[in-house]
């Protein structure tokens, strides 16, 4: 058991001395505000506070975890064992920043909170970020930071024993839209050959003709090949599916159709699944509901995982509505337009709700990778995509963190825009299988 000292124990405190100790180094430990205690306590111990206190492991802190609130945080971000760090603190420090402040910063999205310029889809942009500005969005700072904790805490007490962490990859898909002809109803396909017919896309029109007769497989139908890479690999994988009512952004089967529904329950069989909250559902708490019902029906099971559409994240509400539908697990947190950890961290973290100062039970699960990001935003050529996925996989395997990848039933077609990209896909997850 490892004794801390600090002169005030804060929900922030407690939160964030969780996440590095328990969470990411998987040890116990016990706060206290007691000095005598600790200075008699002769096992392993150290000290978050303003001097040290005895012969024990000190790291001198910053304010952040003693206050309430959200203010501007004065940053300057600066140079330390080859790794970006800020919060900058005195000589006397076990390390030169108060790695905890930071953390918490980094996690909370503190930055998420302050005022900000959202893009088109109203979301935190990427390179608002201090990640991205300081160049460190592809490195887990975080569980580095707790490495380099626990690499002091080895060396001043060498008989103390870490557990060993093991390195995890989950593969993600999103369905978007199942089919791209299937199950449309005849308004939807009349409307798509008016569309084609328009844009005088001959070879479109041929294609849906041949799929809507039976002649040919829906280029979306990539379902076969995705189960045989689960199989090949054997992956831990997860779907989040579109259930949203028709809109501009939310243009996936109505839930009506039996195809659909078996569909779900098929992949169901092999995968978890769960609920991709619309577009829509974003300001509208009752339009989530719904969805999460319509999921819940289908599957004859309760619904826990969650991926919002077009990663649709507005702090705390998007969080706050999740927990309400007793959504356990979300797997939002990463940008649409960088690769990289949004929140510095690869490891599963509970959701800090700022406002109200308290550790919620929503347990966030940070992507490092989308497929549409590198090729929609980044503007990255196949043949040129995995040397931007192979050093992401390479930072959370260096950590014993969890890697999660983000694709697209679509995507996997291997036609037009993405030619290719099915290779990408399957070398991605060959590299990231391997421990």
């Amino acid at each position: 058991m490892l004794l801390i000292y600090t002169h005030k124990i804060t929900n922030r405190s407690k939160y964030i001395f969780n996440l590095i100790f328990k969470d990411i180094a998987g040890i116990n430990f016990s706060l206290t505000t007691d000095i005598e205690e600790f200075k008699k306590y002769s096992r392993p111990k150290l000290s978050y506070t303003n001097s040290p206190l005895c012969d024990e492991l000190f790291f001198i802190s910053r304010n952040l975890l003693f206050e309430t609130g959200i203010t501007e945080q004065n940053i300057s971000v600066f140079d330390f064992n080859n790794n970006k760090v800020f919060y900058a603190v005195g000589k006397a420090s076990a390390l030169p920043f108060d790695a905890f402040a930071a953390s918490f910063y980094l996690v909370s999205r503190y930055e998420e909170y302050l005022p900000h310029i959202r893009d088109e889809h109203d979301r935190f942009d990427a390179e608002n970020s201090l990640a991205f500005a300081n160049g460190f969005l592809q490195k887990p700072l975080v569980n580095i930071w707790a490495l380099l904790i626990k690499e002091l805490i080895q060396k001043k007490y060498p008989t103390f024993i870490f557990p060993e962490k093991k390195y995890q990859f989950i593969s993600t898909i999103d369905i978007d839209n199942a089919y791209a002809y299937r199950e449309k109803g005849f308004l939807r396909s009349v409307g798509g050959y008016l569309k084609s017919l328009s844009m005088l896309d001959f070879s479109e029109i041929s294609e849906r003709t041949r799929v809507l007769t039976g002649l040919a497989k829906d280029p979306y139908d990539t379902y076969d090949f995705q189960l045989e890479i689960l199989k090949k690999y054997k992956l831990k994988s997860i779907y989040f599916f579109l259930l949203g009512d028709y809109g501009v952004n939310d243009k996936n089967l109505p839930i009506e159709s039996r195809k659909f529904q078996s569909l779900i329950k098929m992949l169901g069989d092999y995968a978890e699944i769960g609920i991709h909250p619309s577009y829509g559902s974003n300001k509208s708490k009752e339009q989530l509901k719904k969805e999460v019902e319509r999921l819940s029906k289908v599957l004859h099971r309760d619904i826990t995982k969650s991926r919002q559409h077009f990663l649709k994240l507005t702090l705390p509400e998007t969080y706050r509505n999740l927990i309400d539908l007793d959504i356990t697990d979300d797997y939002t947190m990463g940008f649409a337009s960088q690769v990289g950890f949004r929140a510095s961290i690869c490891t599963p973290f509970n959701f800090y709700d700022l406002d109200l100062e308290l550790e919620t039970k929503l347990n966030i699960h940070p992507f490092a990778v989308m497929e549409g990001t590198l090729r929609y935003y980044m503007k990255v050529h196949r043949e040129d995509a995995l040397q931007k996925i192979i050093p992401l996989i390479d930072e959370v395997k260096a950590v014993n963190g969890e890697f999660i990848s983000l694709w697209h039933n679509d995507t996997l077609n291997n036609k037009k825009l993405w030619a290719g990209w099915r290779q990408v896909y399957e070398e991605m997850v060959k590299y990231a299988a391997v421990n």
